[in-house]
């Protein structure tokens, strides 16, 4: 997976990446991190990127050109001739969710835009933006941790990234359930005790514990995909 990202602060995006279980995955040659910095396809000396919006109100937009370059630049490393989804970070887009995240896994390169301000103009979204993303109803000084949070999600489901590939696919989400509870050592903790089943060796018996334990702390932590779960499982059977 090669990602590309568009932004004003690519520090911010490279330091994110250049840890942990990502940097081992960079290290490897399993991901690439290209960053883009837009303040550098700006022509005059003061490195402007903003400008206000027409029609008055608060703040500045990013303005078209600038963003517009940036991407032009993009698509002549990745290839001209290229199909690559662009990704614009934004609250007023569709929430990122992990079927999202195993969609977008399946690429082969990735353009990610971080908006600052009040955003960016318009109709250079309406030409380059193939996915506008939130990661939740509220507001962020810019786009950058949010592209961090999908490359992070993304680069998770990417084969040889994660050290046990089996991880991606027992965590939350993934069947449509929170993940169930787990424990490790030792047996007994402060008076708690790891529950019996999972100390019985017992493989179809932990795992109908684990269905049960999902399904119960989907149902208490999050009533709209438990009811989602239940309602397509009710329609199979």
């Amino acid at each position: 997976m090669n990602f590309h990202v568009m932004t004003l602060f690519p520090e911010l995006i490279e330091k994110g990446m250049n840890t942990g279980v990502l940097y081992r995955a960079m290290d490897r040659g399993i991901l690439s991190l290209h960053t883009y910095n837009i303040r550098d396809y700006v022509a005059d000396k003061h490195k402007r990127v903003d400008d206000y919006t027409y029609g008055g109100g608060a703040g500045m937009l990013l303005q078209a050109e600038h963003v517009y370059q940036t991407y032009l630049d993009v698509m002549r490393q990745i290839g001209e001739d290229r199909k690559v989804r662009v990704i614009y970070t934004t609250p007023q887009g569709s929430v990122f969710t992990q079927a999202k995240a195993e969609e977008l896994s399946k690429e082969e390169d990735l353009i990610f835009l971080c908006g600052h301000y009040e955003g960016i103009d318009e109709r250079v979204l309406e030409e380059i933006v193939s996915d506008n993303l939130s990661i939740g109803d509220y507001v962020l000084t810019g786009g950058e941790l949010a592209s961090l949070v999908m490359m992070d999600a993304v680069s998770r489901l990417i084969p040889g990234v994660l050290n046990n590939d089996e991880s991606a696919m027992t965590e939350s989400f993934t069947d449509g359930l929170l993940e169930y509870p787990q424990y490790t050592r030792p047996e007994e903790w402060h008076g708690k005790k790891v529950p019996e089943v999972l100390l019985s060796g017992h493989h179809a018996n932990v795992e109908k514990w684990r269905l049960e334990q999902s399904l119960e702390r989907t149902r208490l932590r999050r009533p709209d995909l438990y009811e989602k779960w239940k309602a397509e499982h009710d329609n199979k059977s």
